[in-house]
């Protein structure tokens, strides 16, 4: 799915206006017709006090529009304007004369703190107060207002974007916004919705056709996509019956150090987990018997050092994929050995953890790193090899520019993993709070290299492996539940993960946002 920016929906809107001939205001009483049907289908006519706030752009008039039809529909509506300047537009003007000439009930003028009503638990409020079109901090007392509703633990139906929120930036530091339960996005989700800044104020999400023109929204590009299950199915390549271990890849796992062999030792299941056909963990001396007893699967090979750490990575595997990083550390001798390594690589490398703290401390390093590598950083290692940001989106930025001059993919790990590369942005759909915990990030390693080894393109292993980790994830927490997932556990359900893809379609309806 793509995802639109606000200057892209704002011509769709123009594109669909000028095609079909019609003025503008009659997008707004799509859009609000839209909405209401939406409402109309789950309440049934119940008479559930309703508290819908406008404001005075275009949002405020689908929310006009809104009220309109649930009072014509004789649900139990109180509507407000708020009314935070002199500048209304032209469809909100329409949408108000229509909603006086058409119901009897007309809306309260809100224009300070002592105009605002009072809000319960038991009322469903709809914020149409601010869309997408929000270039500007609001007034003290329409913050006020934002303040009170999420205060008042109502349910809150937010239209296409959380009142107080920015369509394409992030957000100030005093900048206040609507905790909404569920938001109706017209046409795609924002990018907002998936940032741990923003995502935060919102409980679900689900998007609604409001009949913008679909050849230009066909046609469009987009530098931002959604990665769900069918983009995944397009991908996978399924095996024929008459197969062997050696058409499947070999993957290299290369890591571990005195107390962190556990990291090699989850990445390396979890290569196999992926359908990797041979997996083999360089690792010190001292993780020899470590590997070899708990995962007999797995070839061993090590330094020609009896230490602690990497002295030296020099192996005599021939790996179709190799990963770097897990559990190595950063001792001066095993920085000096990944230098070494890296000028002899030319093939894609997946690039984690302690590898990636070598390289940020040693930026001169990027350049011997092999084009279209796959880095995948948590946010602090992300921090180190991009710089410190402003918000989120200026996250996104540094690390769009980062990968770009440096030719590699940058798996940003995090609620809604992003896979950066190129300038594009690729959301993750699966995972839940349940991958909060030690190893998880260790287990998406070796899903990548697993993929990356079977000969799928970079690309295509970064985003599998982050979906089918996420997807393991959820399936896993079914049975363990979300406190009590584990690393192992996420590798363990990795082929029912699989599996799934040849289950019956996902069902339409609301999105909780994912969390990892």
């Amino acid at each position: 799915m793509k995802i639109f920016s606000s200057k892209q929906l704002y011509e769709a809107d123009k594109v669909t206006i000028e095609k079909e001939g019609i003025p503008s205001y009659n997008l707004m009483e799509r859009a609000g017709g839209y909405v209401y049907e939406w409402m109309h289908k789950r309440l049934q006519g119940q008479p559930v006090p309703i508290k819908v706030f406008c404001g005075i752009g275009n949002n405020g008039g689908d929310a006009l529009v809104i009220a309109r039809l649930l009072l014509k529909n004789g649900y139990n509506v109180d509507t407000y304007i708020v009314d935070c300047n002199d500048k209304r537009s032209t469809d909100f003007l329409k949408a108000y004369e229509a909603l006086k000439n058409e119901v009897k009930k007309w809306p309260e003028i809100i224009k300070g703190v002592e105009n605002f009503p009072e809000i319960s638990p038991q009322d469903i409020v709809v914020d149409g107060i601010f869309g997408i079109g929000l270039n500007r901090c609001p007034e003290d007392w329409v913050k006020a207002l934002f303040v009170k509703i999420n205060e008042s633990k109502a349910y809150t139906l937010s239209i296409d974007i959380p009142s107080g929120m920015y369509g394409d930036r992030g957000l100030d530091k005093d900048d206040i916004v609507v905790h909404s339960t569920f938001v109706l996005s017209f046409m795609s989700p924002k990018l907002a919705f998936f940032l741990p800044e923003t995502g935060k104020y919102i409980n679900m999400w689900d998007t609604i056709d409001i009949g913008l023109d679909p050849e230009y929204l066909a046609t469009t590009p987009s530098d931002v996509k959604l990665i769900s299950k069918p983009e995944i199915q397009q991908m996978y390549k399924g095996r024929s019956q008459y197969t062997h271990k050696g058409m499947f890849g070999h993957s290299l796992i290369i890591g571990g150090s005195f107390g962190k062999m556990g990291a090699v030792q989850l990445a390396s299941k979890a290569a196999l987990r992926a359908g990797s056909g041979l997996v083999t963990a360089y690792v010190p001396q001292i993780g020899v018997p470590i590997l070899q007893t708990a995962l007999p699967e797995v070839m061993v090979e090590t330094d020609n050092f009896n230490g602690k750490v990497f002295e030296e990575i020099d192996f005599q595997t021939e790996a179709n994929a190799i990963a770097i990083g897990p559990g190595m550390g950063t001792d001066e001798k095993t920085v000096a050995a990944m230098e070494s390594f890296l000028k002899s690589q030319k093939a894609p490398l997946v690039i984690d953890a302690d590898a990636i703290n070598i390289i940020a401390k040693r930026p001169a390093l990027m350049k011997q790193v092999p084009a279209l590598s796959i880095l995948t950083p948590h946010p602090g290692e992300l921090e180190r090899l991009v710089g410190k940001w402003d918000d989120d989106f200026d996250k996104l930025e540094k690390t769009a520019k980062f990968a770009k001059n440096h030719n590699v993919i940058i798996v940003i790990k995090g609620a809604h993993t992003i896979t950066v590369y190129d300038m594009q942005l690729y959301i993750n759909t699966t995972g839940n709070p349940g991958l909060s915990t030690a190893g998880t990030g260790d287990v998406l390693t070796g899903v990548i290299t697993g993929h990356l080894a079977q000969g799928y393109h970079p690309m295509e292993a970064a985003m599998m492996g982050v979906y089918f980790h996420g997807l393991a994830a959820d399936v896993a927490v079914n049975q363990y539940g979300i406190e009590g997932l584990i690393a192992g556990d996420v590798t363990e359900f990795l082929g029912r993960a699989v599996m799934s893809l040849f289950e019956k379609p996902e069902q339409e309806g609301a999105q909780a946002p994912p969390q990892q």
